[in-house]
């Protein structure tokens, strides 16, 4: 018996491993503004709460004016060109997904990411899985806030009893309090299993095939 109609995903460090190109579109970035650039562990610690607060933290305390929208733009121009270079899905997501969407649930994507780079990863590497996707935009609070995530339960018609949300970071555990679901948080993404107890996650699961006895 299902425990859930809807099951929501997180994307980088959940379904995708897209840490490499997020550092090479941060270092770009950098590189041409003339700053110093980042270690993939220094990415790692700075994702999750969306592009501009990657950007924020890879160049604190800049006060000069126009430099962080400056470096923001150039991130943006690399970041769309070269999304893919090196993303892919973690191992045993697609068979999961595809057991999922067989077995009938409904299936979404909210991510901090770009709106425009969730709508292009998406079709590439999961096509006809998902119901709802969406990213970060304009005029609607990225996660923590719950606004993604309760727009994608009615996208997918189902209450916060019939749902539950799936995701990598401290943002994540956050988020799905802040919405009203329950959470299960991956230990194979951008923050370890000792860092997700840390931050009271509730589930932590080490592989894909393990969401299949939760939900």
């Amino acid at each position: 018996m299902k425990k859930y109609k809807a099951i929501i995903f997180d994307l980088d460090g959940t379904l995708l491993d897209t840490l490499k190109d997020l550092q090479e579109g941060t270092n770009y970035a950098l590189r041409v503004n003339g700053m110093p650039e980042r270690t993939l562990d220094e990415i790692r610690r700075f994702v999750g709460s969306g592009a501009r607060k990657l950007i924020e933290r890879v160049i604190p305390g800049c006060e000069k004016e126009g430099v962080y929208e400056k470096v923001m733009g150039d991130f943006a121009f690399y970041y769309k060109e070269h999304c893919k270079d090196n993303t892919a899905p973690y191992p045993g997501i697609m068979e999961l997904l595809k057991e999922l969407k067989r077995r009938g649930y409904a299936l979404g994507v909210v991510s901090n990411k770009p709106d425009f780079a969730v709508q292009e990863l998406i079709p590439e590497y999961f096509p006809e899985i998902f119901s709802s996707v969406t990213g970060e935009r304009q005029g609607v609070a990225k996660k923590p806030a719950p606004d993604l995530i309760w727009e994608a339960m009615k996208k997918l018609n189902a209450s916060k009893e019939e749902s539950v949300y799936i995701g990598d970071s401290e943002v994540d555990i956050e988020a799905a309090k802040n919405a009203g679901l329950p959470c299960i948080s991956v230990a194979w993404g951008f923050k370890d299993r000792d860092f997700l107890t840390e931050h009271q996650a509730s589930v932590i699961i080490d592989a894909p095939e393990e969401i299949l006895k939760l939900v």
